[in-house]
């Protein structure tokens, strides 16, 4: 299997921690895609032209994370990290749904601080991304306690973006606004599949 990835997608770490987790990362090739680049090929594995994306040993291109990772997930023996039905399946979806979305406006407040022109950016939208990931992490910060010693797809989701906050917004402080999150945290980022897959410049 090939995956198109980068080293600063949050999404392609999720990817990532569930290949090492389910012991198929050794089965996967990685391919960094750089999807602003004019000249890259990534929509000919995505048409939606982002990372990540897997192509399957049979040929087949899989996009985006949320599928990717049941799809690996569907590969292996061992424990699911998406249970396959009943409540914890959609706890579990609902979960790695809040992670995704708060990164969605994470990475939309980047690219309209840091890739639009200053004088065409606009605050009112950067705000309201604000406000969602605000909104996330506080519902986060709320369930954490429940968690116990589970980890599986929507953890997993949880842990891509705590770690995008480290990499993308040091200045947030948001240890200091989400102190259980933050506890829980120390201690994934123990876990060998976190470890090996900390964003990189």
């Amino acid at each position: 299997m090939k995956l198109r990835t980068s080293a600063t997608s949050p999404y392609a770490r999720k990817v990532w921690i569930v290949a090492f987790e389910t012991g198929l990362a050794d089965r996967i090739e990685a391919v960094p895609t750089n999807v602003w680049d004019p000249a890259t090929d990534v929509i000919h594995d995505n048409p939606l032209g982002k990372v990540p994306a897997l192509i399957a040993d049979g040929g087949e291109a899989i996009y985006d994370s949320p599928v990717i990772c049941e799809y690996l997930d569907s590969l292996h023996d061992g424990q699911k990290l998406v249970p396959p039905a009943g409540g914890a399946r959609w706890t579990q979806k609902r979960l790695e749904a809040l992670g995704d979305g708060i990164l969605d406006a994470l990475l939309a407040k980047r690219v309209e601080t840091m890739m639009r022109p200053e004088d065409k950016r606009w605050p009112v939208w950067i705000e309201r991304q604000e406000a969602a990931a605000a909104r996330g992490l506080a519902q986060l910060e709320d369930e954490v306690a429940g968690w116990g010693d589970t980890f599986l797809i929507g953890q997993i989701a949880v842990v891509a973006v705590l770690g995008y906050l480290d990499f993308r917004f040091p200045d947030l402080d948001w240890r200091a606004r989400y102190p259980a999150l933050a506890a829980w945290y120390a201690v994934l980022s123990q876990r060998p599949s976190v470890a090996a897959t900390v964003p990189v410049a």
